[in-house]
């Protein structure tokens, strides 16, 4: 099982700012429905050599104070049931509201392991005002500022402490591809039509999977797991944040898997959940194959193939060497190619270039293109290798690492996919003292 820590409590009380602190970058998820504004964000953070993912869940912008808590509860019990450590954030300079408590009632009753996190405790002033947050009854207050960072490696030090450490999967070594994507796009059906039985049970409501399950799948030549978010969901929690615990089981799934096959309903197109789960798949180091369903639904001029394609490269830029496949998973259409396409992109990410190889045909290049000068410092890059981690790693060694930029990163990126077939695999690249 995936390590999720969910940030709950009230709007305004530094969530997202605590949140873009603890992964060091920002990604949301914008639906909107009745009037009502609701931003997702979730990542990868990482502390003492333990990475976990850390989930936002939000504000609540418009409508009656009614429905204003009404909100947070279903937010705060959506994240009890999913997270494995909660960080309930307060607001010291406020002090305990009506609402605090109703989300410290809450917590008390799940039964989960819960860290009170006082933010906005920017100076010794305010230190003392965070030990009315005790009457809580929910242990250990932490006294930090998300802004400048003050109190969050003693809050971080024993959060890791309070995550499990979780051990591999003790399912045999074979590739472990996972079915991810929105509500509704097909994941389900897609396992029912590869294994030939209602493994997994579909209905026309979008959301009705619970669980990651392994599916193993042996057939037509092939022997893989498959990975889906599956299992029945409680009926009365169905119709309530689809998009949220879309979003918790696509975390799960992408965790256990080497390859995620992203399904897009052809109807729709990319949409901005999906440029997200692809980006957390990619962000994880797993491999990617972006499966176009419900394609012969679709009215196909000469180009309208190629268009969609373009569409979705350009949405999912920079890494766009990504192979997408144009099925219908109802009829059966090019599941097969599309299973051969994840096993080959399985092939990319475990593969392994010789440091000989590698050196012989980057070497000239980077002669002939040498990074750009920075403050009249030149970098000079002598040796390249392969790292030995589960997916592409590459380490360049060279006189000064701190001063190469983005732009040449991407560069030496492109050379690599050029001379060797990395497609459908993200690319890491270190840059270190010789």
């Amino acid at each position: 099982m995936a390590n999720i820590v969910a940030l709950v409590g009230r709007p305004n009380v530094g969530k997202s700012t605590l949140f873009n602190r603890l992964t060091q970058t920002r990604m949301a998820i914008v639906d909107s429905t009745s009037g009502v504004t609701r931003d997702r964000h979730y990542g990868k953070s990482d502390w003492n050599g333990l990475e976990f993912s850390v989930i936002d869940t939000g504000g609540y912008i418009l409508g009656s104070e009614d429905s204003f808590e009404e909100e947070i509860r279903k937010q705060v019990e959506i994240a009890i049931e999913e997270a494995s450590v909660i960080l309930f954030l307060v607001d010291v300079v406020e002090g305990v509201t009506p609402m605090d408590e109703d989300v410290a009632d809450l917590l008390r009753r799940s039964g989960k392991k819960v860290m009170v996190v006082a933010n906005k405790t920017d100076n010794h002033a305010r230190l003392a005002g965070i030990n009315e947050f005790y009457r809580f009854g929910l242990g250990e207050i932490y006294g930090v500022s998300s802004i400048n960072g003050t109190g969050t490696g003693e809050l971080l030090d024993d959060l890791v402490d309070a995550l499990e450490k979780i051990p591999l999967e003790d399912v045999e070594d074979i590739p472990k591809f996972a079915v991810i994507g929105r509500p509704n796009v097909g994941k389900s059906s897609l396992i029912n039509a590869l294994t030939g039985q209602e493994r997994n049970i579909v209905t026309p409501v979008p959301g009705t999977t619970r669980d990651s399950i392994y599916t193993r799948y042996k057939s037509f030549g092939f022997d893989f797991f498959l990975v889906d978010t599956a299992g029945l969901r409680k009926k009365g929690k169905v119709h309530e944040n689809i998009e949220f615990y879309s979003v918790m089981r696509s975390i799960r799934a992408i965790e256990n898997s080497d390859v995620c096959l992203v399904l897009i309903d052809a109807h729709e197109g990319l949409e901005g959940q999906d440029v997200n789960i692809i980006s957390l798949a990619t962000r994880n180091n797993k491999g990617v194959v972006i499966l176009i369903n419900k394609w012969d639904l679709i009215e196909k001029g000469n180009k309208t193939t190629l268009e969609f394609e373009e569409k979705i490269k350009n949405k999912i830029a920079p890494f766009t060497d990504v192979p997408i496949i144009f099925t219908s998973v109802l009829k059966k259409q090019r599941i097969i190619k599309a299973l051969e396409t994840a096993l080959e992109v399985y092939n990319n990410r475990t593969k392994k270039i010789p440091t000989s190889k590698l050196n012989e045909v980057l070497l000239p290049v980077i002669e002939n293109n040498p990074p750009p000068a920075v403050k009249d410092k030149y970098i000079r890059i002598k040796y390249v290798t392969q790292l030995p981690t589960h997916s592409p790693s590459f380490a360049f060694f060279c006189n000064l690492p701190q001063y190469v930029r983005e732009p040449y990163m991407r560069f030496l990126e492109n050379q690599i996919r050029k001379n060797w077939d990395f497609t459908g695999v993200p690319i890491r690249i270190f840059f270190r003292k010789k």
